[in-house]
């Protein structure tokens, strides 16, 4: 069983969310290695979230101001945003909403 982390993104009671695939590490990669035992550490959701500790402890945590927080960064010109087709589904798998920096050596392949 492995975990995957979604960013709600809107109001309750309204199914809007994003699933985040992966990241690029920039601080905490000492623990992210230990947690996982191996490279790739964030290329794909359950790598993802057992490098960061991802449980079903912090379902419902605030993405703003809990443990884990997405903050704001440095954004990728428009140029760079890809967009493509969803990974791991059946259904609409064709429809572009998958996101992700235009060769980036962190996205989930």
């Amino acid at each position: 069983m492995h975990w995957c982390l979604n960013a709600v993104t809107e109001p309750r009671e309204y199914p809007a969310a994003v699933l985040i695939r992966a990241l690029e590490p920039i601080a905490g990669l000492e623990t992210m290695r230990v947690r996982r035992g191996k490279e790739p550490l964030c290329s794909g959701p359950a790598r993802l979230c057992e490098a960061l500790g991802v449980t079903g402890a912090l379902n419902g945590v605030s993405l703003q101001r809990g443990v884990l927080r997405i903050v704001e960064g440095s954004s990728p010109r428009r140029a760079e945003i890809m967009t493509g087709p969803r990974i791991g589904i059946r259904q609409a798998a064709d429809w572009p909403l998958r996101f992700y920096v235009k060769d980036s050596p962190w996205i989930s392949r």
